[in-house]
């Protein structure tokens, strides 16, 4: 059975696994009484790029980001992840280690389906299948329009572009502008595919011209349509 946990507010599977309705009853069953529950302090690794697959991964808590090493071991983050949103079973399904490092941002709760009750199921199941064919194609043409962003954009509406996938990620905070998750300004310049010094100086900027207002690693949305209007234009 699952690890008990210490988060009273953690939503079961069923209710996080968006396939769940697809599954027949045995085998929402065994998904049940063979998940498993695991917890991560923050900036533990949770999988490292080049390793073999084990689990298919659901984010039940926290926030995690996805990455690879660069040159000169410079990051670039692709994903930030939420809860609810699936990560490892394209390594699984495409039979070959992660492409990718998975981290967690903060302390972060992850349920893990063992790869080959995955794959046993996505054989059996059409319905469970097609919904992860719509996940990957997804996947797909969100990473295709970062591409675009990252190598097209100026560094203005890149870092536009970044603050909003923020905010659509996680929200704002109870005053309606506060993004709700704290970047360093390293990891907003990894997002952005730029120098750490130019974020900052581009932040400055965003200040100066009162889109955005910053109190630390706080950042409060002061002008959504002016930001907007920047990831846009590029």
């Amino acid at each position: 059975m699952a690890k008990k946990n210490n988060f009273s507010e953690l939503k079961p599977i069923e209710e996080l696994l968006s396939v769940w309705d697809v599954l027949t009853p045995d085998e929402r069953q065994f998904v049940k009484n063979n998940f498993t529950v695991h917890h991560f302090k923050k900036n533990e690794m949770i999988h490292c790029e080049g390793e073999v697959p084990t689990h298919m991964m659901i984010l039940a808590h926290g926030k995690v980001k996805v990455y690879k090493e660069g040159v000169g071991s410079r990051s670039q983050i692709i994903r930030m992840l939420k809860p609810g949103e699936y990560f490892g079973y394209r390594a699984i399904i495409a039979s070959e280690p992660y492409n990718t490092n998975v981290t967690a941002f903060e302390v972060s709760v992850v349920y893990m389906i063992k790869a080959d009750i995955f794959i046993s199921i996505l054989r059996h199941n059409n319905a469970f299948c097609y919904r992860f064919l719509e996940e990957m194609a997804t996947d797909l043409a969100a990473s295709d329009a970062r591409t675009v962003n990252l190598t097209q954009k100026h560094i203005r509406g890149r870092l536009a572009e970044a603050l909003l996938v923020l905010r659509r990620n996680y929200g704002l905070e109870e005053d309606g502008a506060t993004i709700s998750i704290y970047l360093s300004r390293e990891d907003l310049a990894n997002m952005s595919n730029m120098t750490t010094s130019n974020a900052i100086r581009t932040l400055s900027n965003f200040v100066n011209e009162q889109v955005i207002a910053m109190d630390g690693r706080k950042l409060k949305i002061i002008d959504e349509d002016r930001l907007r209007k920047i990831s846009k234009m590029g």
